[in-house]
């Protein structure tokens, strides 16, 4: 025994006390590396290692395992001598099943956590360092894969335990190994055909490596897992399977979430149907609704949002393109009904489950112009309850208890008018009093249009002081005339009566939501004072619709200005720190909205009196701050936006009570969950891009002087007995005097203007550097003029520099070609007067050869002429004496020939041109031969 001991400290101590004192030791002291536990599983490992008797070896691997699930310090020293002991069995001893089942389940106890109320909860937890000793090799990873392919069902079982428990503490490593192993992602899709109890473990096992693991997402996809999904969801009866139903759905929507070209694979190899088997329902089914049922329902409809969402990152190209065309399928197989009859019909549903569907409905209308139709046309309900499904919707916007059903209706109607000017106008239209208004009860509006049930809503502060229906239908306004200028004039255009009917009075609706916001505003007083933490979401919703309406409009900006106690309300409402900060800032955004959208020339409601008024009773240094909170407000909500959860197993059961996360993010802060809901990041977008326009549009007014006044300065009447050109000179002096003046203002007004806007922009330190005092910066306005002046003259004086540089530079070159010009006459003229030094040179060669004097050329040729005439003469007389002969046997043979009885003529005829070519003829032949 003590020799094996030995062993066995020279087979794991070395290696394995070195990590233990490396990393085990480091984390969690040297003290437990001597416990008890230590030596027990020293023990255990030395039986396993050394033993020659099987049962001997069984029975310490099953000791082992025991220890190791109770333990945690038996943890940390398996982890420091067990893993080359137990990984060398999985190698080596195959043949034996029961001591390879042991082996991994003591490896599955030793990599899970165990909790305990004694130590620090930052404590590193054993399970974790063994789990990153056992991935860090790949090796390791492959060993265990290989298993299996194992015939044991119980060694197949507890391997996919231990690859599970392997990614629940190091994913990313186990990933990048199965990545490495040829073959190691099919085998683990394999498992899905295995046994019920394996098939659920690898279907847990493949939803955590798909989890961000896009090439792991392509190797599954490829092998057919989407087949083998639905398949079991199938089995498993749909959404009344159990668990497994949920996983399915959860690793369908790892590998469809923002990756395109895996939804664009699912919709043309599967199909939708079988989704939307998963979402049919009866109708009564209301106590089927068990939570199980409605994880799975939730999950989905979560694919269903990833669809209509479609694949990749924002602004990705291809992505809205895919987003339509599943929006487009999934509306042809009839999607919209059942969503209606989950969020809209059925209202004994959980409200999770209705506010997801609430939230499909509008992803799938959105910017789709076929299904913004179909939403439109639909009817809900059973007869003879039928009313329309915007009209339903709205009611449950209105009648809701859940702050979150009724920011998932209202996104309904948001996505329907986004993009849509012909839904808008089909609802404002609809947008007037109904003759029994006043004689209905609020609620009952099943037989009244949708215009009119908005309208009551809008108005039932006046009756019942129901603030928050007045707010909700406040923000469905808002949709119906954002970016539409013909909704809000036609929505300004309506009249209502006035609280006291007896008057016979009517006032606009603008001035009626503007008399809400002040009863709401009393109201947040009240709750104020009796201690409620949490801030009302009623103002900001109202105040937005004041955005949205008075924004491009300023039909409505005159509207709001026509009572004086309307500009004095929203100026307290941004000045007072009674309000929130997100009321003052909106507030100040609303004054902004008067001053930049403002075409009014009457005096008292033009921008400038709104900008002077924001100036001397909230001061332009404060206004500007408003803008500043605000901002901070809002990137406090979005940071809160963005850590929105994935639903899965830790999740959906928390998801499925809106109720209770309602009450908590109530508790967690003083700000409504609505409000980071409702203004989303478009809105702030809107809102940061709009405040820089009022900020320019205002320093831009107290820039310019104020409209001219209609009272003449005495200075400009003549006097009495004032010679008028005495008066000329009085009035030029005064003018001056007047321009010098209004320059002088202009410039400290803009100056003002700049440094206000700075002020409300930056932070305090900047200002206290800045001048205080009106002297200071009347010698910093002169200093700014100098330096204009100085730089407009070095700006003249660059010019005229540059000027003078082009002229020397066209000097030059001119030179440079009269200088070419010259060089060129100059070689000229040299090769002449070389040509002419030759020829001389030849000429005094000539005369220097000889003392004899020139012949006389004219002598020489009359010399040659006479002797060839001599010559000529002679030959010509030899001519002429063959020719006498010629001519005497001629006339002989002639006189012989008439006596002989010839004619001669006859005869002599062509006798000269024919005996001259036998002559010539003859004396060639003597000269050849």
């Amino acid at each position: 025994m003590d020799s094996r001991s030995i062993n066995l400290r020279g087979f794991a101590g070395n290696a394995g006390k070195n990590i233990m004192q490396g990393i085990g030791g480091f984390v969690f002291g040297n003290e437990r590396s001597e416990s008890k536990e230590d030596s027990y599983v020293e023990r255990f490992l030395d039986r396993i290692s050394n033993g020659t008797i099987s049962d001997d070896r069984r029975s310490a691997m099953t000791e082992l395992q025991s220890l190791v699930a109770e333990s945690r310090s038996a943890q940390m020293s398996f982890g420091a001598m067990g893993f080359p002991v137990l990984l060398n069995v999985l190698k080596e001893d195959r043949e034996d099943v029961e001591l390879v089942r042991g082996a991994l389940e003591t490896f599955v106890s030793a990599l899970t956590p165990i909790e305990t109320s004694q130590g620090p909860k930052t404590e590193v937890q054993p399970a974790s360092v063994n789990s990153d000793l056992l991935s860090r090799e790949t090796e390791n990873i492959s060993l265990l894969l290989s298993l299996l392919s194992e015939e044991d069902f119980y060694v197949r079982y507890y391997t996919i335990q231990l690859l599970t428990a392997l990614l629940t503490n190091s994913l990313k490593r186990l990933q990048e190994a199965i990545l490495l192993i040829p073959r190691g992602i099919t085998v683990l899709m394999d498992m899905l055909m295995d046994r019920e109890v394996i098939r659920n473990e690898a279907l847990l096992l493949l939803t955590y490596l798909t989890r961000d693991a896009e090439e792991i997402q392509k190797i599954v996809v490829f092998e057919g897992v989407f087949e083998k999904i639905f398949s079991i969801i199938r089995e498993e009866g749909y959404s009344d399977g159990g668990v497994v139903v949920q996983d399915c759905l959860e690793l369908l929507n790892n590998l469809i979430r923002q990756n395109a070209s895996n939804q664009m694979l699912l919709k043309e190899t599967i199909g939708f149907d079988p989704l939307i088997a998963i979402l049919k329902i009866r109708r009564g089914s209301a106590f089927n609704f068990t939570q199980q049922k409605t994880v799975n329902l939730l999950g989905a409809l979560d694919t269903v949002e990833l669809l209509l969402m479609g694949g990749g990152s924002s602004g990705e190209p291809g992505k809205d393109a895919n987003k339509t065309t599943n929006q487009t399928a999934l509306a042809q197989k009839n999607i919209l009904d059942h969503l209606l009859l989950l969020g809209v019909e059925s209202q004994w549903a959980p409200v999770a489950l209705r506010c997801m569907a609430l939230r499909c409905i509008g992803n799938l209308v959105l910017r789709n112009p076929q299904n913004l139709d179909s939403l439109a046309s639909k009817q809900v309900g059973e007869d003879p309850h039928v009313q329309p499904a915007l009209s339903a919707i709205f009611s449950i916007i209105l009648r809701t208890s859940v702050a979150q059903e009724f920011v998932a209706a209202d996104y309904v109607f948001k996505c329907f008018c986004e993009k849509n000017p012909g839904g808008q106008a089909l609802l404002a239209s609809t947008i007037a009093p109904h003759p029994n208004q006043a004689h209905a009860t609020f609620g009952a509006t099943t037989d009244m249009p949708f215009g009119s049930i908005l309208l009551q809503a809008l108005v039932s502060s006046d009756d019942n002081g129901d603030m928050e229906a007045c707010c909700r239908a406040s923000s469905v306004l808002s949709h119906i005339i954002k970016d539409n200028l013909q909704c809000k004039d036609r929505v300004l255009q309506i009249q209502l009566e006035t609280p006291a009917p007896s008057l016979g009075r009517t006032e606009p609706l603008l001035h009626r939501i503007v008399t809400c916001l002040s009863i709401a505003a009393s109201a947040e007083g009240e709750n104020g004072q009796s201690g409620q933490p949490e801030e009302s979401y009623i103002q900001p919703v109202i105040l937005r619709l004041l955005i949205v309406w008075l924004v491009d409009c300023a039909n409505a900006v005159d509207c709001l200005l026509e009572s004086a106690v309307h500009l004095n309300y929203i100026i307290e409402l941004a000045s007072s720190k009674r309000y929130s900060a997100c009321v003052r800032g909106l507030a100040a955004v609303v004054l902004g909205a008067c001053v930049l959208y403002n075409a009014s020339r009457e005096k008292g409601r033009d921008a400038f009196a709104v900008a002077d008024a924001i100036s001397q009773k909230i001061g332009l240094s404060t206004y500007f701050l408003r803008f500043d909170e605000l901002r901070k407000r809002f990137a406090h909500s979005s940071s809160g936006q963005q850590n929105r959860k994935q639903l899965s197993r830790s999740s959906a059961n928390s998801m499925s009570d809106f109720q209770e996360i309602e009450e908590e993010e109530i508790n967690k802060g003083d700000q409504h969950p609505v409000l980071s809901e409702i203004f989303d990041s478009h809105f702030v977008c809107f809102l940061s891009k709009l405040e820089t326009d009022i900020r320019d549009n205002i320093m831009d007014i107290f820039s310019r002087t104020k409209t001219a006044t209609a009272i003449i300065p005495a200075e400009l009447e003549q006097k009495n007995g004032e010679v008028d050109g005495e008066y000329i000179k009085r009035l030029k002096s005064f003018v001056e005097k007047q321009c010098n003046e209004m320059q002088d203002l202009l410039g400290r007004n803009a100056m003002l203007a700049e440094e206000l806007v700075r002020t409300g922009g930056g932070n305090s330190a900047d200002s206290l550097q800045k001048p205080s005092s009106g002297r200071e910066r009347v010698q910093i306005e002169s200093l700014r003029q100098e330096l204009e002046g100085a730089t407009q003259r070095i700006e003249a004086l660059r010019a005229e520099h540059t000027q003078i540089e082009a002229e020397a530079s066209n000097q030059r070159n001119l030179a440079a070609k009269l200088e070419s010009d010259l060089k060129s006459l100059s070689d000229a003229y040299n090769s002449l007067e070389q040509a002419n030094f030759r020829l001389d040179s030849e000429v005094k060669a000539l005369r220097q050869g000889g003392s004899a004097p020139y012949p006389d050329v004219e002598a020489i040729k009359a010399e040659a002429k006479e002797e060839a005439e001599k010559e000529s003469e002679a030959e010509l007389n030899d001519l002429l004496v063959c020719l006498g002969q010629e001519q005497s046997k001629v006339e002989k043979l002639s006189t012989r020939l008439a006596e002989l009885g010839e004619d001669v003529d006859t005869l002599l005829q062509g006798i000269g041109d024919d005996t001259a070519l036998p002559d010539d003829d003859d004396d060639e032949d003597e000269d050849d031969e």
